[in-house]
């Protein structure tokens, strides 16, 4: 399988990238910004990078060149989500995981849901998490979208806790190990369970007002 990384410099899309390689044959496309002053392959048989940016078609879909399946770090501007979608269809890559936030669908209840609400709710950022997430939703494509919690760093804690569209969003944290975990678990699924489905992604027994690191 070869794996498209888009926004691979970032935090979770770098934690992706050494689990793909330690633990699988995949290889993989590193498309970010600057992608050649900030990541340093170390496969060079298995990685292949790309300066590039989101919103440049052309460039997209020339690194969509026999790809199996596209990783998007961030889908922060619906513009750049937009031109993706695009180059997907052009080139016929039809599996895509997507990382978004929790509260898109106004989904986060209690006393969590008011502090996340005053935290990124209405802001510009969200906004365009939400219009991404349509943009998303109404294609044809065969996706996973993650509704991330707020984030953390733990080395050696993958516990997640998934939830689905429709139902109340519950936990105020989760590590980004955990949801570099859940990524494998998704690109290794052998079954369809995970195609054309809205996860909302968190820590088990994290039920509380706010994340402990605030």
């Amino acid at each position: 399988m070869k794996i498209l990384v888009l926004g691979a410099a970032g935090q979770i899309a770098r934690m992706l990238t050494r689990e793909v390689l330690h633990q699988t044959s995949h290889s993989l496309v590193l498309y970010a910004r600057n992608g050649r002053e900030r990541l340093t392959p170390i496969h060079d048989l298995r990685e292949m990078v790309i300066d590039g940016d989101f919103k440049d078609r052309d460039k997209l879909i020339d690194a969509m060149k026999e790809v199996d399946l596209v990783y998007v770090n961030d889908m922060g501007d619906e513009k750049a989500t937009q031109a993706i979608m695009d180059a997907m269809h052009e080139t016929g890559v039809r599996r895509v995981i997507a990382a978004s936030v929790l509260g898109i669908y106004d989904e986060v209840p209690d006393t969590f849901g008011e502090w996340n609400k005053r935290m990124i709710g209405g802001s510009p950022r969200m906004d365009s998490q939400v219009e991404s997430a349509r943009i998303l939703e109404n294609s044809n494509l065969e996706y996973t979208l993650l509704r991330l919690t707020w984030l953390y760093n733990e080395a050696g804690n993958t516990n997640y806790m998934i939830s689905q569209k429709g139902e109340p969003f519950i936990g105020a944290q989760v590590t980004r190990q955990a949801v570099t975990r859940l990524i494998m678990d998704i690109i290794e699924e052998e079954s369809d369970r995970y195609l054309r489905t809205s996860l909302g992604v968190s820590e088990p027994d994290t039920d509380w007002d706010k994340p402990s690191f605030y």
